[in-house]
């Protein structure tokens, strides 16, 4: 008996009221220009970054590479210079205390409160440059 209504009811919310009107040939046109022109500049700006690393921070990071080898051959040999001078051996190295360091302590380089798990010194600790904790 209501099996009418129930299907014109159906049917009338089926139809869609369009609250625009409907978009224009050109609009679709222009969006896909601007699409077009986002990935052109994408493609610009990417092939402008691949020729900075290139041509730019690969040739500054092996200048820098022969910077620091030559600086390591300089500290050598002069280290080597004073040993010569010295008898084969560096001099000992003077380790100086600051004025504010409290009275027990007779410095503070080098102090450690306790043992590292892999014995005395730090991970980047270098026998020929750096002091030994005492």
């Amino acid at each position: 008996m209501f099996a009418a209504f129930r299907t014109a009811a159906r049917v009338q919310g089926a139809r869609r009221a369009f609250a625009t009107a409907a978009p224009e040939a050109g609009a679709a046109h222009d969006f896909i220009k601007a699409r077009e022109a986002v990935a052109e500049h994408a493609k610009h700006s990417a092939e402008l970054w691949r020729k900075i690393t290139y041509y730019v921070a690969f040739p500054s990071i092996i200048i820098g590479l022969l910077n620091a080898k030559s600086l390591a051959e300089e500290h050598e040999h002069h280290l080597e210079h004073i040993k010569e001078e010295n008898g084969g051996e560096l001099p000992e190295r003077i380790v100086y205390v600051t004025l504010y360091v409290l009275p027990s302590c007779e410095s503070h380089f080098n102090k450690r409160e306790k043992a590292f798990p892999w014995g005395d010194q730090t991970p980047f600790f270098n026998p020929h440059v750096n002091i030994a904790a005492e």
